[in-house]
């Protein structure tokens, strides 16, 4: 393998790479091995032609793209290695040379890892993240938990009122016809809560138990249905229960019942110390967040597009895994939401260069203050990392491999860095 480098506008960087004609003609041969069941020669079983009578009845042709995948496969991780860049995107391959006896060219343009150049990063002044806990902060608190403790009672004295839980059947109707998902039946729905379209839950408001109605509603122009979007529609709903929340009495009764503390001042106090805990841990990620943004907002670099591009796709890429193991798949959320594949991405973009910028500029204060990770604190989260996972740290560090070990001690860096910043910081 051959190699030439040439560095481009804009961090960006073409690398020319030749592979010897033996190593491609070894490549078709292994694409006809993978493929020969797909060719039917006369007078030979399928799949059992030798190379040469594929070549002379179709050509070789059709074996060159997976043939050229291979040979890349085995030589661009190499290619990477020897040119000594830091490179941050998918490369965009283009097929120079390609044939039977020749050595196979392809060049990758990739993005380099850009240059940062640090403003004033020490002593930044920025305005100190409060923790505060008010006495209203305290009731909101309680009476959340009062409303977890909360139970629900049927109700048949009285029509359906705003924040009733109901629960309802009912069928929906659009042009006289039914659609698909329109029905339902024991269906709790909470009157207010805006769950269904339109004016749905207020047209409920007054009906009683064991009632029929007809709902009248317009489905919205964005509706994730497109059949529906737009349209009237017509509900046939029968309340089938009315449930209103009876809550507690906040006393000293409630407090022995929901915590460990004997009257309801205590229990209050304890409110308070956590929320004040709670508070406390936000504003210092808040004040570490104000520290960080003022240091990028302070340093320069030109990021190139193909880095900014493969960020987005890792970050929609991510977001699609977690959709999946949430039952969802990604195509259904899309569906759902109404958005196609770039408009998916220009909402991701801005996150995706601020996620850059944040790990460039902190990589290079890193650098600058020659921050290293000591085997002590890598030691140390790997056996958080091992017990999280219920697993021995041998165990943990075998899974990750060197390169996971050495990315990690990258990331824990990185962390020192914001620590060294905060530090540094001046907080007002």
């Amino acid at each position: 393998m051959s190699l030439q480098v040439e560095n481009l506008e804009k961090n960006m960087a073409k690398l020319t790479i030749e592979a010897p004609a033996g190593q491609f003609d070894d490549a078709v041969k292994k694409a006809f091995e993978k493929n020969k069941g797909r060719f039917s020669i006369p007078g030979f079983r399928k799949g059992k032609a030798p190379l040469a009578m594929v070549e002379k009845m179709y050509g070789l042709e059709m074996l060159y793209e997976e043939a050229a995948n291979i040979v890349m496969d085995a030589t661009y991780g190499d290619a990477i290695d020897e040119s000594g860049l830091d490179i941050v995107s998918r490369p965009e391959i283009d097929i120079v040379q390609i044939g039977k006896g020749q050595s196979l060219i392809y060049t990758a343009t990739v993005a380099v890892k850009p240059e940062v150049t640090l403003g004033d990063y020490k002593g930044i002044e920025v305005e100190r993240a409060k923790a505060e806990v008010s006495d209203e902060d305290v009731e909101t608190e309680l009476k959340r938990i009062q409303d977890q403790n909360s139970r629900l009672i049927t109700v048949e004295d009285r029509p359906v009122a705003d924040g009733d839980e109901t629960v309802i059947d009912f069928e929906g109707f659009v042009d006289g016809k039914p659609f698909e998902g329109g029905k339902s039946e024991d269906y709790s729905l909470k009157i207010g809560s805006h769950s269904f379209i339109d004016t749905f839950e207020e047209q409920l408001i007054g009906k009683s138990t064991g009632e029929e109605c007809e709902v009248n509603v317009t489905f919205p122009e964005e509706y994730h249905a497109k059949e529906l979007a737009g349209k009237p529609a017509v509900f046939k709903v029968t309340v089938k229960e009315i449930k209103v929340k009876e809550l507690p009495e906040l006393n000293d009764e409630f407090a022995e019942e929901v915590s460990d503390f004997d009257t309801l001042d205590e229990y209050k106090a304890d409110i308070r110390a956590k929320l004040l805990e709670t508070r406390e841990r936000q504003a210092a990620t808040e004040n570490e967040n104000r520290v960080v943004e003022k240091v990028v907002e302070n340093a320069s670099m030109d990021i190139p597009e193909a880095m900014i591009e493969t960020q987005v796709q890792n970050m929609i890429n991510d977001y699609a895994r977690r959709m999946q193991s949430q039952g969802m798949s990604f195509s259904q959320y899309m569906q759902y939401t109404g958005m196609n594949i770039e408009q998916l991405k220009n909402q991701t973009r801005p996150q995706a260069e601020k996620t850059i910028r944040t790990r460039l500029v902190l990589e290079a204060v890193v650098k600058a203050e020659n921050i290293q990770t000591g085997d002590e604190r890598l030691d140390t989260e790997i056996q958080n990392m091992a017990k999280t996972y219920n697993m021995e740290a041998d165990q943990v560090k075998q899974r990750m491999g060197e390169a996971g070990l050495n990315q990690m001690k990258e990331d824990l860096a990185v962390q020192e860095a914001v620590d060294f910043l905060v530090a540094e910081a001046k907080l007002v």
